[in-house]
């Protein structure tokens, strides 16, 4: 199936829908992924409940998502499975200038329907963990040694050497990674505003 067939399937055509809610369910499989490059999933099984409530200036469009998606393991590299959920909501407002703003999508007056793929990527991705890892003891030892060969580090990678709140404790994992690295990218902070928006 092409790439424009497949992206056929998000799009809605809101033109000829009443005022009021309107609801739609997608299955995301791993086809949904096979054609985006960069992608931090490779694969997944994720239900989607798309709910569009149309007004006369605007659209509202509730996200719900539940799953289980295919990434890599921060530790060994290798493919893990990972359970995500979450809720997130999107403004799609009729107008004729564009907008900076991320929770808001300009709908032109010359456009009839949205396409929503992009968005359903965008919150699968935000939605997993901030540190995706092995339970202790299942990462690829092979791996592990051929990274710590071939990186410079004071302190090899290892399961022996790492706590068991290192996999369970996620107020560790943020402030680790603000040690890390100070520079965080607006596009990633504006996803987890929408997250927390939402609830």
């Amino acid at each position: 199936m092409s790439e424009d067939m497949s992206d056929k399937e998000y799009q809605i055509p809101f033109v000829g829908l009443k005022l009021g809610i309107h609801d739609f369910e997608f299955e995301i499989t791993d086809r949904f992924f096979e054609n985006i490059e960069y992608s931090i999933v490779q694969k997944g099984n994720v239900k989607v409940h798309f709910s569009l409530e149309k007004k006369e200036t605007m659209m509202i469009g509730n996200y719900q998502l539940e799953g289980v998606v295919g990434t890599t393991c921060d530790r060994c590299t290798d493919p893990i499975d990972v359970q995500i959920e979450g809720e997130y909501r999107l403004i799609y407002k009729f107008d004729n200038e564009d907008t900076d703003d991320e929770t808001l999508i300009v709908v032109f007056p010359e456009e009839f329907e949205i396409n929503i793929k992009q968005s359903i990527l965008e919150f699968i991705s935000v939605s997993l963990p901030s540190r995706t890892m092995h339970e202790k003891g299942d990462c690829n030892e092979e791996m592990l040694d051929l990274l710590n060969e071939y990186t410079i580090n004071s302190e090899p990678i290892g399961d022996e050497d790492v706590e068991d709140e290192d996999w369970d404790d996620e107020d560790n994992e943020d402030e680790e990674s603000e040690e890390e690295n100070d520079y965080v990218d607006p596009r990633w902070e504006a996803l987890k505003k929408l997250k927390g928006d939402s609830k």
